[in-house]
C-alpha cells in the first residue's frame, strides 16, 4: 500500500521580485506540500560545507539549483508530472535522447558530461536564463529557437542524468551566475520578510515524510525511493515490515513507528536522528515463528517531531484475508 504524501511543516514566504528580473511560476505542475516537494534549495555557502537560504541545512556543497521532487519515482512514471516554462522567453538549449534510470542505477559512463540528463535552457532577456534537468525521455515539446509562454508544458519530470530521486532540477542564471530564486540578494536568515523571484509565495517545507509501505523484509533504500518497495503480504509471508520514508532530517528529530494487527500483534519503535539527513526511511516489524498470520487488518502509524512539535505524520493498513 503506497500513502500519499504527508501533510508537511511549511512557512509561506513574502514574493517581491528582484528588480530588473523575471518573475517565475513554480516550473512543476503539481501542489508543493501534497503531491511534490522541494527536496533540495541553492547552496549559500561559498565553502566546503553548505546552506539553504533560510541557513538551513536543506542543500548539498556546490549545489547551483533547486530540485522539486515527487515522493518517489513511481509516482513520477506513472503519472507524468508536467515541467512548465517558469516564464516566457526562447528556447536556446534541448536534449531528450537520455534513457531514464527508473532502477535507480546510474550508468556513469552513459551519463558522464551530462549530468542535466534531457533538459531545456530557456533565454529570458537581459542576461537572465532558466535551465530545466532531469527530463523524461521523450517527452521533451519544444524545440530550439521556439518562444514560449510562462506555463507552456516543455516536457516531463523523469529519472534522466545524474539523479538518485525523481525531480526536476531548476538553475536560474544571471550573466551565466546561479541565482537562488528564493533569495535573489542573499540569504536572509532573520525575522525580515524574503524576498523572492515568484508570482505567488511558495512554502518553505521543514521536513515531510514521503511514503509508508509494507514489505515481507526490510527493502533496500534504493527501492524505497524508486517506489519498488512496496509488496503484497499473506498468511505466509516471512516477515511482516512496515517502512518510512522520509526528506529532511535534523539531527535529534524523533521518529516513533507502529505496527498493530489482529491476535495481539504489535510492534513499535522510536528512533532519535543521530545527525542531518537530507532523505532516509526506518523500518520495523516482525518475522513469522511457524503459525501463519493471522487475517485481518494491519495498521501502521509513524510520526516525525521536532522539539517536541509533530512535524509530519502517516497512517497506512493492509488487509491479510481470513
Amino acid at each position: 500500500m503506497r500513502a500519499a504524501l504527508s501533510a508537511l511543516a511549511f512557512l509561506a514566504l513574502a514574493a517581491a521580485p528582484a528588480a530588473g528580473a523575471p518573475t517565475l511560476s513554480l516550473p512543476v505542475d503539481c501542489e508543493l506540500g501534497k503531491t511534490c516537494y522541494v527536496q533540495q534549495y541553492m547552496d549559500h555557502d561559498p565553502g566546503a560545507g553548505h546552506s539553504d537560504f533560510m541557513c538551513g541545512p536543506r542543500s548539498y556543497d556546490a549545489h547551483k539549483g533547486t530540485d522539486f521532487a515527487v515522493p518517489t519515482a513511481a509516482a513520477a512514471r506513472e503519472n507524468a508530472v508536467r515541467v512548465i516554462a517558469a516564464a516566457a522567453g526562447t528556447v536556446m538549449g534541448v536534449r531528450d535522447e537520455m534513457a531514464d534510470a527508473w532502477d535507480g542505477k546510474i550508468d556513469a559512463a552513459a551519463i558522464k558530461g551530462r549530468d542535466c540528463g534531457n533538459g531545456i535552457v530557456i533565454d529570458h532577456g537581459d542576461g537572465w536564463q532558466t535551465q530545466y534537468c532531469h527530463l523524461r525521455q521523450g517527452s521533451v515539446r519544444v524545440k530550439r529557437g521556439e518562444r514560449v509562454a510562462s506555463g507552456a508544458h516543455l516536457g516531463d519530470m523523469g529519472m534522466s542524468g545524474r539523479t538518485e530521486f525523481a525531480h526536476m532540477h531548476l538553475s536560474v542564471r544571471k550573466d551565466g551566475e546561479p541565482v537562488d530564486p528564493f533569495a535573489p540578494d542573499g540569504p536572509e536568515c532573520g525575522d525580515a520578510p524574503l524576498k523572492a523571484m515568484w508570482d505567488t509565495a511558495p512554502l518553505f517545507q521543514e521536513a515531510g515524510l514521503l511514503d509508508l509501505g509494507f514489505a515481507t523484509q526490510v527493502p533496500e533504500f534504493t527501492d524505497v525511493k524508486m517506489g519498488l518497495a512496496d509488496q503484497n503480504l499473506s498468511r505466509t509471508s516471512p516477515a511482516i515490515i512496515t517502512f518510512s520514508y522520509f526528506f529532511g532530517g535534523l539531527a535529534g528529530d524523533s521518529v516513533d513507528m507502529t505496527l498493530t494487527g489482529p491476535g495481539n500483534f504489535e510492534v513499535s519503535q522510536n528512533y532519535e536522528l543521530p545527525k542531518n539527513l537530507a532523505i532516509f526511511f526506518r523500518a520495523i516489524g516482525k518475522k513469522r515463528r511457524s503459525a501463519p498470520w493471522p487475517g485481518g487488518d494491519y495498521v501502521a502509524e509513524t510520526t516525525l517531531t521536532r522539539n517536541g512539535k509533530i512535524i509530519a505524520e502517516q497512517r497506512g493498513s493492509f488487509t491479510i484475508p481470513r
